[in-house]
């Protein structure tokens, strides 16, 4: 019921004025009181610290003139020299905790990599945004997702109790995502972990962390050992019903066939077209298994998944030492589509 009155109340947002005294803020911190024993005072006093930022409002917004998205725009801001070399470096630091998340968690390293250099280009650029005050503007200014941004802002008040810290001292995305692995506050509370063994949850500071984190994301959410994630594919028919069932697998792939699909040698398992497209040139298709969903409930785009296993299959070619994955089991299953680049949450 308080969410379906925040959501309303947040139809006309305030824009860039303070949150204390505001009606909506007001029954927010009584369901943190009455639902997790927090002091009203206190969180008043937090909420007097913070005003509605119009820097993360910008941020969020659509664009004004959306255009068409494309694939290969996209692929190329991630599968490029200076990630793949720094992709490197970070798997040279960092062996062991990979090694460690493979064997406990069953996720490849490269994919790992792989989602914390598209994230944050392995730390770089983790945000800058205070935490609460970003989450605080998105949950009583931002309406089309104010549900959500008001989940969020009350996991960031627990953790903050949980990790004894103080609320206003967390930094990251416009849209609070944290540390390397850019986790909302709920994905921290539910899958990260204290992967260096030092009794606290750093993923801003903590390498290993990160890496342990999201592999346990990864397998929490269904990640399969060795299992395929994605194989190019050839269309020759309408596959309109193909796209319009989204992208969880539930087709095998000779039901798929009969839509006009080219899909040698793809093992029996459920799967789905993804369409990759680009204006201009031709579509790139590829049969997505459940790795492949599973990399979309980290960030739930096609293009996001894509760019991962794209990224992880360069990363690991381009690293001498990394044994190959076996055929149909490996980063990216059966190898990159034609025109992929060989040397690299949408």
């Amino acid at each position: 019921m308080l969410r379906l009155l925040l959501l309303l109340i947040c139809a006309t947002p305030a824009w860039a004025q303070p949150f204390d005294g505001r009606v909506e803020v007001g029954a927010f911190i009584a369901e943190m009181e009455a639902r997790h024993g927090f002091d009203a005072n206190a969180l008043a006093a937090l909420f007097r610290h913070a005003e509605s930022n119009a820097a993360v409002l910008k941020a969020i917004a659509p664009p004004a003139d959306p255009g068409v998205r494309s694939w290969q725009d996209y692929r190329g801001r991630f599968i490029e020299p200076r990630r793949i070399a720094a992709g490197l470096r970070f798997w040279n630091e960092n062996g062991a905790a990979l090694r460690k998340a493979e064997a406990i968690y069953e996720v490849p390293a490269e994919i790992i990599i792989a989602i914390i250099g598209i994230e944050t280009f392995f730390g770089q650029y983790p945000g800058r945004f205070q935490t609460f005050e970003a989450l605080a503007t998105l949950a009583f200014d931002y309406p089309p997702r104010a549900d959500l941004f008001l989940r969020e802002l009350e996991a960031l008040l627990l953790l903050a109790r949980e990790q004894e810290r103080d609320p206003l001292s967390y930094r990251g995305s416009y849209a609070g995502a944290l540390g390397l692995p850019q986790f909302l506050p709920s994905s921290v509370r539910g899958f990260a972990v204290d992967f260096d063994g030092s009794g606290r949850i750093d993923l801003a500071g903590s390498p290993a962390d990160a890496i342990g984190s999201v592999a346990r994301f990864l397998k929490s959410h269904g990640w399969e050992k060795d299992g395929p994630i994605a194989l190019p594919v050839r269309v020759d028919g309408d596959v309109s019903v193909l796209i319009g069932e989204g992208i969880r697998p539930q087709r095998l792939p000779e039901e798929i066939a009969a839509f006009g699909v080219q899909a040698n040698g793809a093992p029996r398992l459920p799967a789905a077209l993804i369409d990759l497209a680009t204006p201009g040139a031709p579509t790139e298709y590829r049969l997505g298994f459940n790795n492949f969903f599973v990399l979309t409930r980290y960030n739930r785009s096609s293009f996001y998944a894509a760019a991962v296993m794209d990224l992880a299959e360069s990363l690991r070619a381009a690293r001498p030492s990394a044994p190959p994955r076996a055929a149909g089991g490996g980063a990216v299953g059966r190898g990159l589509p034609s025109g992929s680049a060989a040397p690299v949450r949408g």
